[in-house]
């Protein structure tokens, strides 16, 4: 089977969404719904190792290949998710090529930094054999988060970095960055320059959209990689269709049917 690295590199379009909520059963169902990927998100939700562990238990179950957004570029946040299986990391406000190059250090062990353990879920608790650490490093994925204005500065000199094989827009953090409405000309402009610089280094350029409907535009100006809301605006959306069909039934109907309901 493909991995998630070889789909992404080789320019298929793919689509997931953030993981917020502590309950493995939420990666178990989305896996099923036939997501590409998932993105447990430790950045802006109470996700802990220990909840992760079982989330990767559950995307594992379903084979959807579950990404970390860490808190943070340390190598202590990085390596941890890596070990419970995780298929890759999205590290956010990349700015420079020196966070790049420190993210890779931590995620890969071809860099002779990322401490070892043959113990772990992703050495198969031992039994991986002489030639995991290279498959480890051949099969976990890292997105730069394109979030800030002096990143813009420097896509070429973070897409150089080897390991990096993903230029990712966080279009929120970027355009309070840039300091233009989210909606703008300017913040259009700058995720397609994110775009142009992926193409250029043959890495992917991936972006968060709040709604599906927008994809389209997106892949016609070269991004392929899309997070997609997470499971709490699916939830949302969901209850809001519900309510919003019955309250579409006139009001007086709607009682008048109850009423004979509970009559017969």
């Amino acid at each position: 089977m493909i991995g998630l690295r070889q789909r992404v590199l080789t320019g298929e379009v793919l689509a997931g969404t953030f993981l917020k909520t502590p309950d493995p059963r939420l990666a178990e169902i989305l896996g099923l719904a036939g997501l590409d990927f998932a993105v447990a998100d430790q950045e802006h939700a109470p996700l802990g190792i220990e909840a992760l562990d079982l989330i990767a238990l559950a995307a594992k179950a379903v084979q959807m290949p579950l990404l970390v957004r860490v808190p943070s570029k340390r190598a202590e946040a990085i390596g941890s998710v890596l070990d419970i299986g995780c298929a890759g990391i999205v590290v956010p406000h990349v700015r420079g090529p020196e966070d790049a190059r420190d993210v890779a250090d931590a995620a890969k062990y071809g860099r002779g930094k990322r401490g070892f353990s043959p113990s772990v879920r992703s050495g198969a608790y031992g039994t991986a054999g002489s030639g995991y650490r290279a498959d480890a490093d051949q099969r976990s994925i890292i997105m730069a988060q394109i979030e800030d204005r002096e990143a813009l500065e420097h896509l070429d000199d973070i897409a150089a970095v080897p390991e990096i094989d993903t230029l990712f827009v966080g279009p929120v953090d970027l355009s309070l960055s840039m300091q233009v409405d989210p909606g703008s000309i300017e913040l259009d402009a700058a995720i397609a320059s994110v775009a142009a610089a992926a193409r250029k280094a043959g890495k992917a350029a991936g972006l968060f959209v709040s709604d599906p409907s927008h994809i389209a535009r997106w892949v016609d100006r070269g991004v392929s990689v899309f997070i997609c809301g997470s499971d709490q605006s699916i939830l949302l959306a969901g209850g809001r269709a519900i309510a919003a069909a019955a309250r579409a039934i006139p009001t007086g109907a709607r009682q008048q049917r109850g009423s004979k309901r509970i009559l017969t």
